[in-house]
């Protein structure tokens, strides 16, 4: 399998250069403007996006730490990512009068939307990466209670610990979005 990531990192390296050297010898370098799609994209696409990455990640980890283990362990981690996609849903409000585009676009807004969005992607890779630990390690606490009975109690705290991953990134997830308001 670590040939696959090699390939992988290699062609985005090879399409990332061959990109970049158009662009420089073109002159059409200002075409990659990262600033101006920051600004274009409505922060309400920032913020679903958020809300989208928070509770497919959240699901995806749940699913392959069922995956892996065999039995049910990794349920929590998606009941977080649900939670948090609906605290995160109750920032989001339909209240813009139709033609206000300026409204739309305000600084409190673009805050909102992008708190929204990294808080979001937070939640979701935190919750991805607890539902592999708690996989993990409860397939191999199956395996280790099997050749000795003591060890249970042992890998059962290691599968603690794991599952702390994805409270601690519902905890983060709660302060990183703490200043976003309503939009308006």
């Amino acid at each position: 399998m670590p040939g696959v990531y090699s390939y992988g990192a290699a062609s985005v390296g090879s399409l990332a250069t061959t990109i970049g050297l158009y662009a420089l010898l073109t002159g059409s370098g200002e075409a990659f403007n990262v600033g101006k799609f920051l600004e274009q994209t409505s922060p309400y696409a920032f913020a679903m996006l958020g809300i989208s990455f928070c509770i497919g990640l959240s699901v995806m980890g749940a699913g392959w730490g069922i995956f892996l283990t065999g039995i049910i362990f990794c349920e929590v981690v998606a009941i977080y990512g649900v939670i948090m996609a609906i605290v995160f849903s109750s920032k989001i409000t339909g209240n813009l009068k139709a033609g206000t585009s300026d409204s739309l676009y305000s600084a409190e807004n673009y805050l909102t939307g992008h708190l929204l969005f990294w808080g979001g992607l937070t939640v979701g890779l935190c919750n991805l990466v607890c539902g592999v630990a708690v996989g993990v390690t409860g397939a191999n606490a199956a395996i280790a209670d099997a050749a000795d009975p003591q060890l249970f109690v042992k890998v059962l705290v290691l599968e603690i610990f794991g599952s702390i991953l994805g409270l601690f990134g519902l905890i983060v997830g709660l302060i990183m979005t703490g200043p976003a308001q309503e939009f308006s």
